[in-house]
């Protein structure tokens, strides 16, 4: 497809990317939804949970529905999601909003958790809701979440049901090498100690739970994904190293091979990602994938000021969605 100009319009005093990153956890009023909770099982003995919302009056299930993927240590309940999925459900989609193994107040079972590459519970999401009836699936990702949309679309696009039929992800890191090196930037410190401060109780509470199978020590003194990822991650999902992770984890290789219709919007100005997430050429030459990059937004920013409280993501996503109708 060709690259689309961007009809977002950031607002007075908002261009600086970090300010648009920080200013939607720090200020936006939180878009109330009422989710019902369902446990899905997965074929290695795991779990994850799917938040789901219905667009019907009476609550039954209707013929179409989203789901929704949030970021590194987020859940159904951050902002971006809750106002996502407010957002479709008042356009008429069902959601089915999903928290990440470990993610949304529960730990999981096994000793792997997530990990930015992992596909198979994108794919247990999308053959529940086709066993539930719904004649049309969409996917929606932020982030990792993104990440993780992306590659299950093109790493075995094949297998991918008839009912799926688009996604739109944001703020996607496309290349984890290179966002991983643009996170261990000084001027992103702010970001890679939240980040830190949030996966260091998981990586003790795993230790708790499987006794000599995880070492924490130097947890505390961790700065960097690179450190983090080298200890902790790619050992426990099965990768030789934290380059190897961020290479195979990558959606960027897979990009080429999706064939069903999706839009990625990256800010330019987004502070995690390098100039390598941003996919041109596969836009170019790939005519299911579309390729939108506003000037300004951050990362999860793309701030609206209006009086329902909805962001332009959350816009964009239901046009997108309406104009494959």
């Amino acid at each position: 497809m060709p690259l689309l100009p961007s009809s977002y319009r950031c607002p007075p005093l908002l261009h600086n990317p970090h300010v648009q990153t920080m200013f939607p956890v720090l200020f936006r009023p939180h878009p109330e939804v009422s989710y019902r909770r369902i446990r899905i099982e997965t074929e290695d003995g795991d779990f994850f949970n799917l938040d789901t919302l219905t667009a019907r009056p009476d609550g039954q299930r209707g013929d179409r529905v989203a789901i929704v993927s949030h970021g590194l240590e987020g859940d159904t309940g951050r902002k971006y999601m809750t106002g996502m999925a407010r957002a479709l459900l008042e356009s008429g989609w069902d959601v089915a909003a999903r928290n990440f193994r470990g993610c949304g107040g529960e730990d999981n079972r096994l000793l792997p958790m997530y990990h930015s590459g992992q596909t198979i519970d994108v794919a247990a999401a999308v053959a529940w809701c086709v066993a539930q009836g719904y004649g049309r699936v969409v996917l929606v990702g932020f982030s990792m979440g993104g990440n993780q949309t992306l590659k299950y679309l093109g790493e075995d696009a094949a297998s991918v049901p008839s009912q799926v039929t688009g996604a739109a992800v944001f703020s996607v890191p496309c290349d984890l090498v290179g966002a991983a090196a643009v996170l261990d930037r000084p001027s992103n410190a702010v970001y890679m100690a939240y980040f830190m401060r949030m996966l260091r109780p998981k990586m003790r509470l795993k230790a708790q739970r499987f006794p000599g199978e995880v070492d924490v020590s130097g947890l505390e003194t961790m700065r960097t994904f690179r450190e983090f990822d080298e200890r902790f991650t790619a050992p426990l999902h099965g990768f030789s190293s934290a380059l190897d992770y961020w290479t195979r984890a990558s959606c960027a290789p897979h990009l080429a091979a999706i064939r069903v219709p999706t839009l990625v919007v990256n800010a330019l100005d987004d502070p995690f990602l390098s100039p390598s997430c941003f996919p041109w050429d596969e836009a170019v030459t790939n005519d299911a994938l579309t390729l939108e990059v506003p000037l300004h937004g951050g990362h999860v920013g793309f701030v609206s000021m209006n009086r329902h409280n909805r962001y332009w993501a959350e816009s964009r996503a239901v046009s997108f969605f309406s104009g494959l109708a």
